[in-house]
């Protein structure tokens, strides 16, 4: 088989999504060097994530659902004192409200009403569509918006370490969980806000992002299989 042809055939290949890239951003990227059309991710990063992105060419989009619906491993940070609309850094931190008094008995105990099966709202500010359109539109336009809570299973919460304002987490959960509200409704229980200040997913089922590929290094790889092809051919 040719290099590049296998990626028709069908190949699962993990990617170390960059900071401030949508996840199509990479698909899109990826589509334009393999020539390829029937490519997809197996569940979107927000832009100002980092971390596992499992991409699915030819016959192996068949398993985007499957891989989608696997437990999947976070870290990375919530700032106290803080929220803000879109409960992340893509909007601007409003209502401060004071923190200092905390104890770290305080932060650790906070994970607790948030572990298990939880009943959790989405964010306005997401791709969840009502009457066809995603939310996100008609909360920029400044409408009420109303998201019913969804049951999620926390397998995981655990603060790792403590930098106040900022707290560093560790979180385990099924598919359809949004960190960005866990953040929002920790700062709620601590009385003081929080939010998500950044993230990396670790891991899907088991798959690692220590395994994944760089864009750089896969736009490489593609350099040097298409090398190959022409050494090839000649």
């Amino acid at each position: 088989m040719e290099p590049l042809n296998k990626y028709e055939a069908g190949q699962v290949i993990l990617i170390d999504k960059p900071f401030d890239w949508t996840s199509f951003d990479v698909i899109r990227k990826m589509r334009s060097l393999i020539k390829i059309k029937k490519i997809g991710h197996a569940g979107t990063l927000d832009p100002l994530a980092t971390g596992l992105l499992i991409v699915c060419t030819g016959k192996f989009t068949k398993k985007i659902n499957e891989y989608m619906g696997m437990e999947k491993e976070y870290t990375g940070t919530f700032t106290l004192g803080a929220t803000t609309p879109t409960y992340d850094l893509e909007s601007e931190p409003t209502a401060h409200i004071e923190y200092s008094g905390l104890t770290e008995q305080e932060i650790h105990d906070a994970t607790k009403p948030l572990t298990g099966l939880i009943q959790q709202v989405p964010p306005i500010h997401s791709a969840i569509k009502q009457k066809g359109k995603p939310v996100y539109l008609m909360a920029r336009k400044g409408l009420d918006v109303e998201l019913e809570a969804r049951p999620v299973t926390i397998k995981e919460f655990v603060i790792e370490k403590i930098e106040l304002p900022i707290v560093y987490f560790k979180i385990v959960c099924t598919t359809g969980t949004y960190i960005r509200s866990m953040a929002n409704d920790y700062g709620k229980i601590l009385g003081c806000g929080a939010h998500l200040s950044s993230l990396r997913r670790t891991r899907i089922g088991g798959f690692l992002a220590t395994d994944a590929m760089t864009m750089d290094a896969f736009m490489q790889k593609i350099k040097e299989e298409k090398s190959l092809e022409r050494e090839a051919d000649a």
